[in-house]
């Protein structure tokens, strides 16, 4: 036997092995190099999203402290609303948020958990995938055309047919008195229904679809019915479903011209869901613009801070609810 040395490894029996020692290093050195630079460019992109959202956080805090200094906590309590005389509270607002997104709530959770159960346990393959982009088109849809189509549609169909009507059967309740304007909190409240009915469909119907066959297979072999399977998985994605009413319930809180074209505008707290109101985003639409002095303008600021704050934390707790429980089931 004998060895030959060449530039970069040794020749044994007219086999060549290449030094590692020569070789490797610069490979692993270049390689190294890119990754560090990739991670460090992407981790840049990503701590950029955070900077952006403490950022406005930061940006609305500081236009508000005129008003966090003169009314401190009673700007959240205050009922009056008069720009004119300097007077600012912001429960009006406030109710009228809750309120018409309640409304919403209580119409798309049962019809976005009805369309979401067909969908993901009874429906044929053909009809699930055209009935699921419908479903979902509608988040496509402007919401200044479901504002026209509320102001020109849905409006006068409430006042000529739908609150005389309920106002006669049910007007012994607090919430079915006052007069038929067509403009109020009925009329925002159903508008946001439409709106936030596909969010509260599709992500549900991702949670059902994320349970494993398994359960389904199981109850039917146990002799289950079809409608006794369904409560199975409703009940094993419970969270995953509260978690989409959260997501829902972010953008009915949110959601900003289709409110503001049909909720009727006025800053009163009343419990009859036909009389007119205020939500905290058609505030924004319809006063900042107009707004002169600087007491007005820290106003307008802390409401929006406030929604802010608020739409956020709902979009966290129901990204995270969902999160899990989608986590949960594809690991099992």
């Amino acid at each position: 036997m004998h060895k030959t040395r060449h530039t970069g490894g040794t020749q044994e029996g007219g086999a060549v092995s290449l030094d590692a020692s020569l070789v490797k290093p610069a490979a692993v050195r270049g390689r190294n190099v890119g990754d560090r630079v990739f991670k460090g460019v992407t981790f840049l992109f990503a701590l950029g999203v955070f900077l952006l959202v403490f950022l406005m956080a930061f940006e609305m805090a500081h236009g508000s402290q005129e008003t966090l200094s003169e009314f401190g906590l009673l700007f959240l309590t205050g009922k009056v609303w008069n720009p004119v005389s300097g007077e600012f509270g912001a429960l009006p607002f406030l109710y009228g948020t809750v309120l018409s997104s309640c409304i919403a709530l209580l119409i798309a959770i049962p019809l976005g958990l009805g369309v979401a159960l067909f969908l993901s346990e009874m429906a044929p393959r053909w009809l699930e995938r055209p009935l699921s982009f419908l479903v979902e088109l509608l988040a496509a849809i402007p919401s200044i055309v479901y504002g026209l189509w509320g102001i020109f549609v849905l409006v006068p169909w409430l006042r000529t047919d739908v609150e005389p009507l309920l106002s006669k059967s049910l007007g012994f309740l607090p919430l079915f008195r006052g007069a038929p304007y067509g403009f109020g909190m009925l009329a925002a409240g159903l508008i946001l229904a439409i709106m936030v009915l596909p969010i509260i469909t599709s992500i549900s119907r991702d949670v059902m679809k994320s349970i494993p066959r398994t359960y389904r297979e199981a109850a039917l072999a146990l002799g289950a019915t079809p409608w006794e399977t369904a409560k199975i998985v409703l009940t094993s994605g419970r969270s995953g479903i509260f978690g989409a009413a959260l997501l829902g319930l972010g953008r009915a809180v949110g959601e900003t011209m289709a409110v503001t074209m049909v909720i009727g505008n006025s800053p009163q707290i009343s419990a009859s869901v036909f009389d007119p109101g205020y939500s905290m985003a058609s505030v924004l639409a319809n006063e900042f613009a107009e707004a002169i002095s600087s007491m007005h303008v820290s106003a307008l600021i802390e409401i929006a801070l406030l929604l802010f704050l608020v739409t956020v934390a709902l979009n966290a707790l129901a990204r995270a609810i969902v999160w899990s429980v989608t986590r949960r089931f594809s690991q099992s």
